[in-house]
């Protein structure tokens, strides 16, 4: 489904993806199967999303971003990629930032540019992430530090 206020310039969207009101998704971006990319968001062009992916409202996601499976972005979670941002000054070849398999990053998080978040790992909301967050670890805070390991009760499967 695609919500006719929505703006989708790819052909590349899975099938049973849901894009909501007012989204724009650019004409290069990939997007899987299943996938909820809820209202007022935008998917820049050199940008990868895999499969049952959710993107909560207000979520941008710019170019040189790799998101796998099962990933959930929170809403207005925040990404950059550019460390050093002019105003009409582009990069030729952007940071890649990988959110990896079944990660979590909460509402209102910041993820800078070039860093990787392991698999089935925890960002908390407002956390401000300046470093490479290991495999199913929880991080919190302004800038963003280990808290514990995540458990099985923690309901990540």
């Amino acid at each position: 489904m695609i919500h006719p206020s929505a703006e989708v310039q790819t052909p590349n969207i899975g099938p049973e993806t849901d894009v909501w009101q007012h989204t724009v998704i650019l004409s290069g971006a990939v997007v899987g199967n299943q996938c909820n990319i809820n209202a007022h968001c935008f998917v820049e062009n050199d940008v990868v999303i895999g499969d049952r992916v959710t993107l909560k409202c207000g979520v941008y996601l710019w170019d040189g971003l790799r998101v796998e499976n099962d990933v959930f972005i929170g809403p207005n979670a925040t990404f950059t990629n550019d460390k050093y941002p002019r105003s009409r000054q582009h990069l030729s070849v952007y940071p890649r930032t990988v959110l990896g398999e079944g990660c979590s990053i909460g509402a209102g998080a910041v993820i800078l540019c070039g860093l990787s978040i392991g698999r089935k790992a925890m960002i908390g909301a407002g956390s401000v992430v300046t470093h490479n967050v290991p495999e199913g670890e929880l991080w919190a805070g302004n800038p963003a530090r280990f808290v514990r390991k995540l458990q099985e009760d923690d309901k990540i499967s």
